[in-house]
């Protein structure tokens, strides 16, 4: 523990408190001694020490040395309900606001059924169907601009039929020049997958307002911070892109070694109104993650779009 190490007088003696309850909560009350936190210490003053001290010709004189009495709290984190009880008083939730307005205002990006053992297997062919596509965008666009321009990807499988639309606000860019780059796609997407009895059907829908739309517009912030272009001037000329795009309102936030420095730390600007407790509210949300020289920066953003 590292109280063993700390040169202060006092770490011994706490040492010894937490050390004794500890063995107590494990011979008294047969608790794992791995499960145990401290969820509470106080120190109160305690009973005064009085001693004589003699001097010559028989004098004396008092000695008062004051004593505290220290108390420690343990409690077993084993079991699961404990410690949801516990997180949920001390700290807030955070949701996902695509999540929270499912089955209102927003749909799945994945539409299909499964049977519960086959769930899991479902959303890993998902992942690599969307990493697949993703690849493949970003090795064969027209121009190195490192905006792949993809707002989402839909997933709709039947029996004998998977439906994969591609909302794209640059199509042209792996379109134009080479028409056979979508079969291209299509069977580098099946050779990944090994599908030999269902049909892959790919279409690419044009957005006409790519700048409104968070994952697009994370990819724009991303490549300026990759350049080593200041985290404010990339946000402000985000916020100008999305502006002409006819939002109400957008948050960006910028996480981990900003501009290089030592600490990590957490900027973020809005710009509107960003109501994310507003079900009714439509929000566009994305986390995008991008790779500088300094480590790895998380970006999130929040684009309020309409209210219905």
């Amino acid at each position: 523990m590292i109280l063993e190490l700390m040169p202060y007088r006092a770490c011994y003696p706490i040492f010894k408190v937490i050390y004794s309850a500890a063995a107590n909560a494990k011979h008294n009350m047969g608790l794992n001694e791995e499960y145990l936190v401290i969820i509470k210490a106080t120190v109160d003053e305690g009973t005064t020490v009085k001693k004589l001290k003699p001097r010559a010709r028989g004098r004396s004189y008092p000695i008062k040395r004051p004593t505290c009495h220290i108390t420690i709290v343990l409690k077993n984190i084993s079991l699961y309900e404990e410690s949801v009880v516990e997180n949920s008083i001390g700290m807030g939730q955070k949701i996902n606001p695509l999540g929270f307005r499912l089955g209102t205002i927003q749909g799945h990006h994945s539409l299909w059924f499964a049977q519960p053992k086959n769930y899991s297997k479902g959303l890993q062919e998902d992942q690599k169907i969307r990493e697949c596509i993703k690849n493949y965008v970003q090795k064969n666009m027209r121009i190195s601009s490192g905006v792949e321009g993809i707002a989402r990807i839909e997933i709709q499988k039947r029996i004998d039929l998977i439906q994969i639309i591609i909302h794209m606000g640059f199509p042209k860019l792996l379109v134009e020049g080479k028409p056979r780059r979508i079969e291209e796609l299509q069977m580098n997407v099946q050779k990944e997958l090994n599908y030999v009895n269902r049909k892959l059907n790919i279409t690419i829908t044009r957005i006409t307002k790519p700048y409104g739309h968070p994952n697009i517009l994370a990819e724009f912030i991303a490549g300026q911070l990759r350049n080593r272009v200041s985290f404010r001037k990339a946000i402000k000329k985000a916020i100008e892109l999305t502006e002409q795009a006819d939002t109400k309102g957008i948050q960006v936030q910028i996480a981990g070694r900003i501009d290089g420095k030592e600490i990590a730390r957490v900027e973020w600007i809005r710009e509107g109104r960003v109501p994310l407790q507003t079900i009714r509210a439509k929000i566009d949300y994305c986390s995008y993650r991008v790779r500088t020289i300094y480590g790895v920066l998380g970006i999130k953003i929040w684009i309020f779009v309409d209210e219905e």
